[in-house]
């Protein structure tokens, strides 16, 4: 600032930040006497005038049937839904129609879930990279339009306009209104919610599209009539290049320095769906694949068991699990693969295999050591797992080791949160435990069956290369020793095809 302007700011008030303001607020007084809009505020009064009511009131009359049209719309997934396929073209709604989980689940009854699974991740990533950057920004912009028409049609015309006639009842306009003046004060809030609702409603944006989506949305009923929402747009740039509720607002809170801060949408809803869409997939892929995975589970149980409802612990089960469960805990991860394994132990290993392995290892005559011991092994280490199972079983009781302790940490906590750690913990070292006990079961069935089919081409060979007194074997057993060696192998067979579906890596403690 120069010397000569200094000069005059001093005898102007320049220097003086109040006598700045006083001079703002008689300028914005001036301005607002030759607004064209001037007759909707009456400075000396700070008073609203009927004009500035009727100029609400007549948008209001358009606007209103949208109101009650688009009272949900700002949350409603279908219409974003809505907005995403008006952008798509006949090749990508078939492509979009052939990702949807009925058809999905349908071919799946027919298709092998590897199979299905590719097909349907394929079409996915076609229909994903369908949408390039155009596509997306004008979904995006057609639904943020909508946004800035449902903000602003939201906004309470209503209360407004009864302040300045009581009488005014909502969306009924068969009555002709008697406006008078009111305290700009009063509405002063109210006239800064319009302006920041009304900012983002642009001249400029595609209407059409918009108002075309929401006549989509309700079903093939305008929300508003597309003319008439054209007059309101053009009144309201008029009224924003005039300035008048800018110029009402700073005179009436008298901050002459106020500005509106629009409330524009801009939201990726493009993105937001494709999201959706690729999560919904992968959710229908695993519900399939875990659906046919059960259906296997049962399937193989019943024809081992009889039942696929196997339950022969007496504390790692469902039951013993519900506590867990209910304060929000994983629980008991391994509960049915450790009851069929345990069940598969007691009524057919430790009985049947049990004898036949006792009669080929302790009175068959191998031609050397070396070939029964892997047999040797995986019969002996079995047997062990049987004894670790009911040790493992008797720990999770209240008495035991993880059992006492998680039945304490349990009661604590509720209040105690610092508990859920500790109880993850015992649960994650109880499961690893269960697991490796699937796995070695696994493995050492394996080892056991392989021998087994292997015994079953050594008899029929002349002479045999395994066992040399296969004769002698046969007359001590009570049935054929080939039959008794074919049903072993296939109870194991399938039984391991069944752990296969439980068997998995040891999770890191």
């Amino acid at each position: 600032m120069g010397f000569l302007d200094s000069i005059i700011a001093v005898f102007s008030g320049g220097s003086d930040p109040g006598a700045a303001k006083k001079k703002r607020i008689r300028q914005i007084v001036k301005d607002l006497s030759q607004n064209k809009y001037g007759k909707f505020y009456k400075a000396k009064n700070e008073e609203l005038e009927p004009a500035c009511a009727k100029f609400f009131y007549d948008i209001y009359k358009i606007i209103s049937p949208a109101q009650v049209f688009l009272q949900n719309a700002a949350k409603s997934d279908q219409l974003r839904q809505i907005v995403v396929d008006s952008f798509l073209d006949k090749d990508l709604k078939a492509l979009q129609g052939g990702l949807n989980a009925q058809v999905i689940q349908e071919k799946a009854k027919t298709t092998p879930v590897k199979e299905l699974s590719a097909a349907v991740k394929r079409d996915l990533s076609a229909f994903v990279a369908a949408f390039d950057s155009a596509r997306v920004s004008g979904i995006d912009n057609c639904y943020n339009t909508i946004m800035a028409f449902v903000g602003f049609v939201s906004f309470d015309f209503f209360f407004l306009i009864k302040k300045f006639d009581p009488n005014v009842n909502e969306r009924n306009f068969s009555y002709q209104p008697r406006f008078q003046p009111v305290r700009a004060a009063e509405l002063s809030e109210e006239l800064k919610d319009f302006m920041e609702y009304s900012a983002a409603v642009e001249m400029d944006r595609d209407w059409k599209t918009a108002l075309g989506v929401l006549k989509l949305y309700k079903e093939g009923m305008d929300v508003v009539n597309p003319d008439h929402w054209t007059k309101v747009i053009r009144i309201l740039k008029d009224v924003s290049r005039a300035r008048i509720f800018e110029l009402i607002i700073q005179h009436t809170i008298q901050d002459p320095l106020w500005q509106p801060i629009p409330r524009f949408s801009d939201e990726r809803i493009a993105d937001m769906v494709l999201d959706a869409k690729k999560a919904e997939i992968e959710g229908i892929l695993n519900r399939i694949q875990n659906d046919k995975r059960s259906a296997q589970i049962e399937q193989l149980a019943k024809g081992i068991f009889g039942s696929a409802d196997i339950e022969r612990l007496a504390n790692y089960t469902n039951k013993g699990n519900e506590i867990f469960l209910k304060k929000n805990f994983d629980g008991f991860t391994k509960v049915a693969a450790i009851n069929y394994l345990k069940a598969f132990l007691l009524d057919f290993f430790k009985k049947e295999i049990r004898e036949l392995c006792d009669l080929l290892l302790i009175r068959g005559q191998w031609t050397t050591k070396v070939l029964s011991q892997p047999v040797s092994d995986a019969f002996h280490e079995l047997m062990g797992l049987s004894e670790q199972l009911v040790v493992f079983d008797d720990s999770l009781a209240d008495k035991g080791e993880h059992g006492s302790r998680l039945k304490q940490a349990l009661l604590k906590v509720d209040r105690d949160k610092g508990q859920g750690k500790y109880i993850r913990i015992i649960l994650k070292t109880v499961n690893n435990t269960a697991q490796r006990m699937i796995n070695t079961a696994s493995s050492n069935l394996i080892a056991i069956g392989r021998n087994f089919k292997t015994l079953l081409e050594d008899i029929q060979k002349k002479p045999p290369e395994l066992i040399m007194n296969w004769r002698e074997l046969e007359s001590a057993s009570e049935e054929s020793l080939g039959k008794r060696i074919t049903e072993d192998y296939k109870r194991i067979y399938y039984f391991v095809q069944l752990l296969q579906f439980f068997t998995g890596p040891v999770e890191d403690e």
